[in-house]
């Protein structure tokens, strides 16, 4: 029953931050505010999907491949494997541990709670690419006619 409730609010998340990941210009990938770029929050909303499959739903994390996920294509296959990663974790999920607590490195949550904090989670680096997009400097050089 969780599954079945959860999945397709997920789902519309991801596809709603997988679109606008898609949409990006690859040369936006390094536009930065702060230590914050576009291209490392991409990669980060990724990992942190991967731990947490691992922490709350007790699916291994895949061995890391050291790339350095640098294109727009790159970052995509890596989402797209988190999610997958995640849903499986989900799908696999026996029903009544949805709601038993895991310690974990950043506390206390139920898988059904860790899936909350993911989706609060990729909501917050959805506007901070937004932000970094509308608000960062870029180094196109400006040509002036004389």
């Amino acid at each position: 029953m969780t599954i079945t409730s959860v999945l397709p609010i997920w789902q519309a998340v991801q596809e709603r931050f997988h679109k606008m990941v898609k949409a990006l210009p690859e040369e936006d990938l390094n536009l930065k505010l702060g230590n914050s770029s576009i291209g490392g929050l991409i990669s980060h909303n990724a990992e942190v999907e991967f731990m947490f499959a691992e922490w709350f739903f007790g699916r291994p994390k895949p061995q890391a491949d050291d790339a350095a996920y640098t294109t727009l294509s790159e970052l995509v296959n890596l989402l797209s494997a988190s999610n997958e990663n995640l849903v499986a974790a989900m799908r696999e999920l026996p029903e009544d541990a949805w709601h038993v607590s895991v310690e974990s490195s950043f506390g206390t949550s139920t898988p059904l709670e860790a899936v909350g904090r993911l989706m609060y989670h990729t909501g917050i680096h959805a506007g901070q690419i937004s932000l970094i997009q509308k608000n960062a400097i870029r180094s196109e050089v400006l040509s002036v006619e004389e």
